[in-house]
């Protein structure tokens, strides 16, 4: 697989609680969340193995916390990977909810 993150489409699916990253139409990433009224805890983030290192994940996660600012969401961390990527790009620090903000950043 190519570096193909700029070819990754990401869809949210409500009714199931999840973000996936789709390549060709196939699922090869999926962000598995909660909803606690306007605030969303984002739980585990999952990348096919065949799919890592290709920057499918960092655009998943992107796409996700886009959409979430858009519909005036706050997050709660609960995910490594999310934790991680918001540590890499602090300009979505600003989503993190206050009051709980899980686990924004790693020891």
């Amino acid at each position: 697989m190519n570096d193909a993150a700029d070819t990754v489409v990401v869809t949210h699916d409500a009714s199931d609680r999840t973000y996936q990253a789709r390549i060709n139409g196939a699922v090869v990433g999926t962000i598995i969340y909660e909803v606690q009224g306007r605030r969303i805890v984002l739980t585990h983030t999952i990348v096919e193995p065949s799919a890592r290192e290709h920057g499918i994940g960092t655009a998943l996660v992107r796409d996700t916390l886009d959409d979430l600012r858009r519909d005036g969401k706050t997050v709660t961390i609960l995910c490594p990977f999310v934790t991680d990527f918001i540590a890499h790009n602090p300009g979505y620090a600003d989503l993190v909810d206050a009051q709980h903000p899980g686990h924004p950043t790693r020891k």
